[in-house]
């Protein structure tokens, strides 16, 4: 595995963790108000940290921040208001659908074609995260569609931020995408009478971790580690969240798996396995074969 998916690994890691902050956040503000401080904040300390490189900033920075901050303010707007009709495990499950949707819009609109290998990881990875999550009897709800949606936007995120690492410097783009995301949370939440602050430190506590660790560090790692890799890979790399988020409810929360949340959380992780090392498993393989097949001397 490169060291930008490492990167990646470790962002997906932190959204896992992120769930419980994101809970706990959502209850001291609403939702308008949580997107624009939680990404407001995140702006302040990145522009703070890399404020020599702001200067540099072009206008094709600020357009592409200015599109991918809308798509980042969109997709907290939806899983926030999915949360309220469906059940944090299924939104868990149907935001990881991103990991199916990015390979789907990248042969569409990038004419990308996606390896073998990669196709079985992400089978491998939609069965864990169904396992995981999914319960019996299925049913939707309104909620369910909004987190649809959320994938869908994600991984159309993906691809724009793909494409705008490639033309741009990555670490002003990520800084200021949160930026563009904050202020329009702002806007929504002053346009709507709801600029309200969190009333309890509690409500504080969570909406600055979930802001420094949480998006700050997150948003701006992943257009950064972007550039060494592919969406689908990416994708891939992000269906490990809910197996985080299942790891973190249990060590803060002492929330238990089900044994087939178990069985999917080993299926993921067998996927992105299959994914990094499978075209290296085939050829050792046919290598191991047609040394047997040789005729002795």
């Amino acid at each position: 595995m490169k060291k930008s998916e490492w990167v990646l690994l470790t962002v997906t890691l932190c959204w896992g963790a992120s769930y419980l902050l994101l809970k706990t956040a959502l209850g001291a503000v609403n939702e308008f108000m949580l997107i624009g401080l939680r990404f407001g904040i995140a702006f302040l300390v990145g522009a703070a940290v890399m404020f020599p490189r702001l200067k540099k900033a072009t206008r094709q920075t600020f357009r592409f921040a200015a599109a991918q901050g809308a798509l980042l303010f969109a997709i907290g707007l939806a899983v926030s208001y999915g949360l309220k009709t469906t059940s944090t495990a299924n939104a868990s499950f149907l935001i990881s659908l991103t990991v199916i949707f990015v390979p789907i819009l990248s042969v569409f609109f990038l004419g990308q074609r996606m390896k073998p290998e990669l196709t079985v990881g992400i089978g491998f990875a939609i069965a864990g995260i169904g396992l995981m999550t999914l319960k019996i009897p299925l049913s939707v709800q309104p909620g369910d569609l909004l987190c649809m949606l959320a994938a869908l936007l994600n991984a159309t995120y993906v691809l724009v931020t793909s494409r705008a690492a490639k033309s741009v410097d990555t670490i002003s783009l990520g800084v200021l995408q949160l930026g563009f995301a904050g202020a329009y949370g702002i806007a929504f939440a002053l346009m709507t009478g709801k600029a309200a602050l969190p009333g309890s430190g509690e409500g504080w506590a969570a909406l600055i971790a979930l802001a420094i660790v949480g998006t700050a560090f997150c948003y701006v790692a992943q257009p950064a580690a972007q550039r060494f890799t592919t969406p689908a890979r990416v994708g891939l790399i992000f269906s490990m969240e809910p197996v985080f988020a299942a790891v973190f409810a249990f060590v803060l929360a002492g929330e238990l798996l089900r044994p087939q949340g178990y069985a999917g959380a080993a299926l993921v992780f067998t996927g992105v396995l299959i994914s990094e090392y499978g075209s290296r498993w085939v050829a050792a393989l046919r290598k191991k074969r047609g040394l047997r097949t040789e005729p002795l001397p």
